[in-house]
């Protein structure tokens, strides 16, 4: 069950689910689950809110605020469900414990945002403001509907202990037509008395309700209670109730009598109740500027001198007296929960609530309490991506704290990396550079030599970008084949990224082209590669190599100008191998190439010489 003083008590001891984001420390994989679930889902309608046009009339734009506080409330309450149902599956008891702590912090929330939600939000006149109290009081004070059920249920209702409890309980919360219903239990055992019983019902059924949607003004309304209120009043008078008891009370409730009220104590449960159903029964047509009139001595009558009010009563009490700024603080210090202040803020903001004093002061409350939300929210591993559009939605400092956030994620995988340079790239943030180098350097130490190379590729590093493409190069010399085929085969604009990155794009270009069997071009891609100086030196003999498979064909490949050239860059090649410093063994490989390329150079030379005179012929 839950005791709403007692509540603020865990809320320095248990860490909330809600809290900045963090959910290390709230115990089992249902806390988890719902922690994410919430977040995501509040999320969703933050987002949402932001979107709401300015140009939007009032009286719609105030039932869509009202909509999206419902709607938060649904998140609150729903995360309160899933926390129940894991309190009543779980085995251990510590963690059931838990579980129930974090219900009650959350009842209180979701009691707090309704009545803000009732008297700023909806902002309800005078006879409707009682209604929407009344429906906030029966919200969060459903014991009685579970105590009914159980009288209701029993074999002899009217004989249950808990039956008068029942119907005082209804009648303190207004649903006269419920009261009447379990009285009539009693009232067909009592033949004798019926009457009494028959007189209450009338005076039930003929009570008063104030109908914000009919025709009846407010003062007609006003009337026909006073009307109705002198009628209970004689009949307390001519003691037409004297002969039970229990009758009796009920008619010193209905005329409101604040004794009998407050003698309920245990039923009401809490001062706020108290408030609710003394208005009810005293001043049903209260108007908001009078309300914190009403609500400070009901407080004071139900604590009485000696008990001193919780941070919950204070939270309550400032929110009667309308003063918005002073729930906001005290929020944020006895929940210590910046999910909750951060998203009511925002949204009273929304409706210009918060600029009673200063123009700037209510936007710059709701700026700091998102911006500290969404900061908590970014040391989430799973949950940082959300904090992104709420920093975009503060305009003074969200970038700012953005830019800074950014720079801790840890770039635990690629795929978290690819987000995080997805969010840099559309805000246009300098930070994408040093991201993509660090996941370059970090893939070429695992030696994925095609994921480096993406990366530096979109770093725009060139010097990177060469130094991968050697290794692709030297990876090709020693195994005789390429690596990510993929990722080579489709570099596009990005191969001018560097000289040598060039080279290796163009270069396994000439391997696909030769594959394809389409070998004039290739032969002409591979001679390029040398004329224009673009290939390495080390790397000639390799091209020359490669061009043996085309000198040999049965079909002239090479023109007598392109063989001339490849024998020009074989023996420039030699002159350079000379001077250099090579091992027998090296000399004798490289001088058996040589005389392998002559001889197939001669030979193309000859074959093709003899086809383009035949040409011209």
């Amino acid at each position: 069950t839950w005791t709403p003083m007692s509540l603020f008590v865990y809320s320095r001891s248990v860490v909330l689910i809600l809290r900045e984001g963090s959910c290390s420390h709230t115990g089992g994989e249902g806390s988890h689950f719902v922690l994410h679930v919430t977040h995501r889902s509040s999320h969703l309608i933050f987002v949402g809110l932001q979107k709401i046009k300015e140009d939007v009339p009032s009286k719609n734009k105030k039932s869509q605020f009202v909509s999206i506080s419902k709607n938060y409330r649904s998140v609150i309450r729903a995360c309160m469900e899933e926390l129940q149902q894991n309190a009543v599956s779980t085995q251990e008891g510590s963690l059931a414990s838990q579980y129930g702590d974090q219900v009650s912090i959350l009842l209180a929330i979701e009691l707090i945002w309704n009545l803000c939600e009732v008297l700023f939000i909806d902002a309800a006149p005078a006879g409707s403001l009682l209604l929407h109290l009344l429906d906030w009081v029966r919200l969060h004070k459903s014991d009685v509907d579970a105590r009914a059920r159980e009288v209701l249920q029993s074999d002899s209702p009217a004989h249950h202990q808990s039956y008068w409890d029942v119907v005082i309980s209804l009648v303190l919360q207004g649903r006269v037509d419920e009261a009447r219903q379990v009285l009539s239990k009693q009232a067909s055992l009592r033949a004798e008395s019926s009457s009494v019983f028959k007189r209450m019902d009338v005076l039930l059924h003929t009570m008063p309700i104030f109908n914000p949607t009919g025709t009846q003004t407010l003062t007609e309304f006003d009337v026909k209670w006073r009307h109705w209120h002198e009628e209970c009043d004689r009949c307390l008078q001519d003691n037409t109730f004297a002969s039970n008891r229990h009758l009796e009370t009920i008619c010193k409730i209905l005329v409101g009598d604040e004794d009998t009220i407050l003698e309920q104590k245990e039923l009401l449960s809490t001062w706020y109740h108290f408030l609710v159903t003394r208005l009810l029964f005293t001043h049903p047509t209260i108007k908001p500027p009078d309300l914190h009139y009403y609500a400070q001595s009901s407080m004071s009558m139900f604590l009485g001198l000696r008990a001193s009010p919780e941070p919950l009563d204070i939270i309550l009490l400032s929110a009667f007296e309308f003063d918005l700024h002073q729930v906001i603080k005290d929020c944020s210090i006895a929940l210590n929960n910046w999910w909750f202040v951060a998203h009511l803020t925002d949204l009273l903001d929304h409706c210009k609530l918060l600029q009673s004093h200063n123009l700037h002061f209510g936007s710059n409350l709701r700026e700091f309490l998102v911006l500290e939300y969404a900061s908590g929210l970014f040391t989430h591993h799973s949950l940082w991506q959300l904090a992104v559009d709420y920093f975009d939605h503060c305009p003074e400092f969200g970038r700012v704290y953005l830019e800074l956030q950014i720079e801790r994620v840890p770039l635990d995988t690629e795929r978290k990396a690819i987000k995080v340079l997805r969010i840099c790239e559309d805000r246009q943030m300098s930070e994408q550079g040093s991201i993509c180098k660090i996941m370059a350097k970090r893939a070429l130490r695992n030696n994925r030599l095609g994921s480096a190379l993406s990366w530096s590729i979109r770093a725009k590093d060139a010097a990177f970008a060469t130094l991968i493409s050697e290794r692709f190069l030297q990876d090709y010399c020693n195994k005789g084949s390429f690596t990510d085929l993929d990722l080579l085969d489709n570099l596009g604009p990005a191969m001018l990224l560097s000289d040598r990155l060039t080279f290796l794009g163009k270069y396994r270009e000439f391997h696909r082209l030769y594959g394809e069997n389409r070998f004039s071009e290739a032969a002409k891609l591979l001679l390029s590669l040398m004329t224009a100086k673009i290939a390495p030196r080390s790397l000639w003999m390799t091209l020359l190599t490669d061009a043996l498979p085309l000198l040999e064909q049965k079909e002239v490949i090479f023109s007598v100008d392109q063989t001339y050239e490849l024998m020009s860059c074989l023996e420039e090649l030699n002159l350079v191998t000379k001077d250099s410093s090579q091992t027998d063994q090296d000399e004798d490989i490289e001088s058996t190439k040589t005389e392998l390329l002559r001889l197939a150079l001669a030979r193309n030379l000859a074959m093709a010489i003899v086809k383009e005179g035949t040409i011209e012929t």
